[in-house]
């Protein structure tokens, strides 16, 4: 049996500061992955985000509207002012570890709510997850993998995926792969290292 382990991967699950206020309601929330896929065949891997650290808590409403194709409204905190929710819109795939957690807050009940914030009611989440259906959709998304392909072999590997985004970095039996090529029929790892940037000396 051929055994997987995704190099330099930490449990990067942060804990949050609850108000002891009692249990608000039920809400999706994910961790931004330690890496991120970007430009051409997703070959450009970035830490975090552009708003978000990596490992960063974001809490994902129910969508009312589509913000794109793949992308979510999400609420977390920013990565230059860690102490205030913001909104913003983020890749589903640059999400990993979906699961459900309960409200607390009354803070974090005003940025789920958005425009349609009740100040009126500030406990009361206005669009609220059941706690049933956001673990459904957290389940639909852990699922969520890519085949894997290890150079000189044409078909994917039977057994073993990988996560999305994929890491730069794999080790199957003992033996570390690199990641050389991602795009929509899946991760292609190579044992040669990726070429280095040269760069000037200072």
């Amino acid at each position: 049996m051929s055994c997987l382990k995704i190099l330099g991967v930490t449990d990067t699950g942060p804990t949050e500061d609850e108000t002891p206020d009692g249990l608000l309601g039920w809400c999706l929330v994910a961790n931004v992955a330690r890496e991120t896929a970007h430009g051409e065949s997703g070959l450009d891997i970035q830490h975090g985000t552009k708003h978000f650290r990596t490992g960063a808590l974001l809490w994902l409403p129910p969508v009312r509207w589509d913000p794109g194709h793949g992308r979510w409204p999400a609420v977390g905190r920013h990565r230059g002012n860690g102490r205030r929710y913001v909104n913003m819109i983020v890749r589903a795939d640059d999400l990993e570890n979906f699961r459900v957690k309960g409200v607390y807050s009354e803070a974090l009940v005003r940025s789920l709510n958005g425009y349609e914030h009740d100040p009126a009611a500030p406990r009361t989440l206005q669009n609220p997850w059941t706690r049933e259906r956001a673990q459904s959709w957290a389940d639909g998304r852990n699922r969520h993998r890519e085949p894997l392909f290890i150079e000189g072999h044409p078909y994917a590997h039977p057994r073993i995926s990988v996560p999305n985004p994929p890491p730069a970095e794999i080790q199957i039996d003992g033996e570390t792969l690199h990641l050389a090529r991602y795009g929509t029929r899946g991760a292609h790892y190579s044992r040669m290292l990726p070429p280095v940037e040269w760069t000037p000396e200072p």
